[in-house]
C-alpha cells in the first residue's frame, strides 16, 4: 500500500470519511456488478440549477477520494426523472402560457418552449450535461424515459408487483389518512392523453405483471408494469432505482433527509443493500431562500462563469457540505482569492496537509500552480479607483507592479482581469456610495498624503501598510475605523484590500491624487 494511500485512510477531510463509507461495504468481497456505483439524480423540471452542479461536483469528490483508496474500479451516473409529470409550468420560460395544455404529461412528453430540442426534457437535460461536461466531470447520463421504456427497469418494477403490499405498508406509513386512500407506488401513463395519472388501483397481478385501475374518465384499463407503460412514485421510484442499478453511494439535500428510511427500506425489499448516503446543507439566496430551479433565484451556474472561474465554485462546494451557505454574488470574489490562496499553500504542505487541501479534491490530485500575483478582490478595488472598462487597463496598473507578468504567461491571471472588469462593471460600480470625511478622518487622510508625498522607500506591500498602520495608530481605537474610513471615503464600499498592497499597485502619486479628490469631495456624488 501506498503511503499516501496509507494517509487517506486516516485523512479528516469529508470526502475521505465517506469514501471510507463506501469501502467498508466491500471488505470481504469486490462488487459483483465489477465496480462501484455513485449516482446522482436530477429532476429537470426546470432549468439546472447551481445546486444541481454542486451535487456532481461533491458527489465526484468523494468518488475521487474512494479511488486514493482503492483499485475498484468506479463508476458516477447522472439520472435525470424526466418521466415525471410536469406539474406545473415554470415560470422562466419563454411562452409559458403555451405549456398550460401539457400539464402531468412526462417532461420528455412536453414541447420544449425553447424549441431547440424534442421536448422540455431533453431541452433541460441537454443544458444538464453542457453544464456538466463544462466541468470535465466524467459520468454516465441516463434518462428516466429510456430507462423504463427500454425495459432496463423491468425486472424491478415486476418484482415491486410481487412485493406491492410491503413496498405499500412502508408507503402508507408515511402518509396522512385522505392521501392513504388513494395512492398507490405505481402511477400508470394513459395511453392515449399520455398523462401521467394519479388514481388507485383496483388490481395488481404480480403473475402477469399488470396492473388495473379506473381512469379519471371511469373507464377500466389494465396495462403492464413493464416497458414505460408505468412509472413509480418519486419515493419508491428512489429506492427502486438504487436497487435496479445497484446504488452504493448517493447524496442528497436537507430536504429530503426524512424520506431516507423509505427509500432504504423500498430499496431492501425489492432486493438490494441500502446505499450509502450522505445529506448536505440547502443552498440558500441572499434573503435567506432556498434556491429554486423553478423560482431561479440564486446565482446560476452560467452567472457565476461568467464573473469567476469553475474551479472557485468547486472551491465554493467543496466548503462545509453540512451548513447551510448563501449563494448571491458577495461570495464569487471571496471564493476565488481562497482557492488561490489554497493553491499556494499546497506546495509546501505535506501528504496530509494536501489530502485535507480542497484543491486536491477539486482536481483529483492533479493540482495545478496559481498564477495570480493580486488578489481578485484587489483587482476589484483597482477596478474601481480605475474606473476600468477594459482589460488594459488593469493589466497596465499590474506589470508597473509585477514587471514580469502579462496575458500570455500568465492565463490564469487574464481571465481574472477579464472577470474583474465585468464584475465591478455589473455588481461594484452601481453599489458604490462615497461619503466626506469626519473631522478626525480629515486630518488623518491628510497626515497619510504628507507620509506618500515624503515617501521614498521601497514600494512594496509591507512597507506602504506600515505607514498605514502607523497614521492609524495614532488616530485611531479601534484600527478597524481607520480601515473602514479609507474604504468608505476612498473606494466607496464598506471593506476593501490591504490598504498598503492597494498603494503598491495603484501608485503613490495616484493614490496621493485619490486622497485629495476624497478630501476635495470629488468622489461624492
Amino acid at each position: 500500500m501506498s503511503s499516501l494511500r496509507d494517509t487517506a485512510m486516516t485523512s479528516k477531510a469529508w470526502p475521505f470519511e465517506e469514501a471510507r463509507k463506501v469501502l467498508k461495504r466491500y471488505q470481504k468481497a469486490p462488487p459483483e456488478k465489477g465496480y462501484v456505483l455513485f449516482e446522482t439524480g436530477y429532476g429537470p423540471s426546470g432549468l439546472p440549477h447551481i445546486g444541481t452542479f454542486g451535487e456532481v461536483a461533491r458527489t465526484s469528490m468523494v468518488m475521487r477520494a474512494f479511488q486514493e483508496l482503492s483499485d475498484i474500479p468506479t463508476k458516477l451516473i447522472c439520472f435525470s426523472d424526466d418521466l415525471d409529470g410536469m406539474r406545473k409550468v415554470p415560470g422562466n420560460v419563454p411562452n409559458p402560457e403555451a405549456l398550460q395544455e401539457h400539464l402531468q404529461k412526462p417532461l420528455t412528453s412536453v414541447p420544449d418552449p425553447f424549441g431547440t430540442h424534442d421536448s422540455f426534457g431533453a431541452h433541460n437535460n441537454a443544458m444538464l450535461r453542457r453544464f456538466l461536461d463544462t466541468f470535465g466531470f466524467e459520468y454516465e447520463f441516463i434518462s428516466a424515459t429510456e430507462f423504463y421504456r427500454s425495459g432496463q427497469f423491468d425486472t424491478v418494477l415486476l418484482r415491486a408487483a410481487e412485493k406491492y403490499d410491503d413496498v405499500m405498508k412502508v408507503m402508507l406509513k408515511s402518509l396522512r389518512e385522505e392521501r392513504a386512500q388513494t395512492y398507490s407506488i405505481f402511477l400508470p401513463i394513459h395511453p392515449d392523453t399520455g398523462r401521467v395519472m394519479y388514481v388507485p388501483m383496483k388490481t395488481v397481478d404480480a403473475a402477469n405483471g399488470t396492473i388495473t385501475f379506473e381512469t379519471e374518465e371511469g373507464k377500466e384499463m389494465t396495462l403492464p408494469v413493464t416497458g414505460g407503460n408505468v412509472k413509480l412514485q418519486w419515493k419508491p421510484d428512489f429506492g427502486a432505482r438504487w436497487a435496479a442499478l445497484g446504488v452504493d453511494f448517493e447524496m442528497y439535500g436537507k430536504d429530503h433527509s426524512t424520506n431516507t428510511p423509505i427509500y432504504d427500506r423500498i430499496c431492501e425489499i425489492l432486493g438490494h443493500k441500502k446505499p450509502e448516503h450522505f445529506t448536505y446543507e440547502l443552498f440558500l439566496d441572499e434573503n435567506g431562500q432556498k434556491i429554486s430551479k423553478t423560482s431561479g433565484n440564486g446565482v446560476s451556474i452560467d452567472q457565476w462563469l461568467t464573473y469567476a472561474s469553475a474551479e472557485s465554485l468547486s472551491y465554493f462546494m467543496y466548503q462545509k457540505p453540512k451548513t447551510a451557505k448563501r449563494m448571491f454574488f458577495d461570495v464569487i470574489p471571496k471564493a476565488v482569492d481562497e482557492y488561490h490562496q489554497q493553491l499556494r499553500a499546497y506546495a509546501g504542505q505535506d501528504d496530509t496537509q494536501r489530502l485535507n487541501n480542497p484543491v486536491w479534491h477539486i482536481h483529483g490530485g492533479d493540482v495545478p500552480t496559481s498564477d495570480m500575483v493580486v488578489p481578485f478582490a484587489m483587482l476589484l478595488n483597482l477596478a474601481s479607483v480605475s474606473s476600468a472598462e477594459t482589460k488594459d487597463t488593469l493589466w497596465g496598473f499590474i506589470q508597473r507592479y509585477a514587471p514580469d507578468t502579462g496575458p500570455e504567461t500568465h492565463p490564469g491571471m487574464d481571465k481574472a482581469v477579464g472577470f474583474a472588469v465585468r464584475y465591478y462593471n455589473d455588481f461594484v460600480k452601481p453599489a458604490k456610495t462615497y461619503r466626506l470625511p469626519t473631522d478626525t478622518e480629515r486630518e488623518a487622510l491628510e497626515a497619510l498624503r504628507a507620509e506618500l508625498a515624503a515617501y521614498d522607500g521601497d514600494i512594496n506591500d509591507e512597507a506602504l501598510q506600515s505607514v498605514v498602520y502607523a497614521v492609524g495608530r495614532d488616530r485611531f481605537d479601534p484600527l478597524r475605523g481607520w480601515f473602514t474610513a479609507l474604504y468608505e471615503v476612498l473606494l466607496g464600499a464598506s471593506q476593501g484590500p490591504r490598504f498598503g498592497g492597494f498603494i503598491a499597485l495603484y501608485g503613490l502619486q495616484e493614490t496621493i491624487d485619490l486622497i485629495d479628490k476624497g478630501l476635495a469631495g470629488e468622489l461624492v456624488g
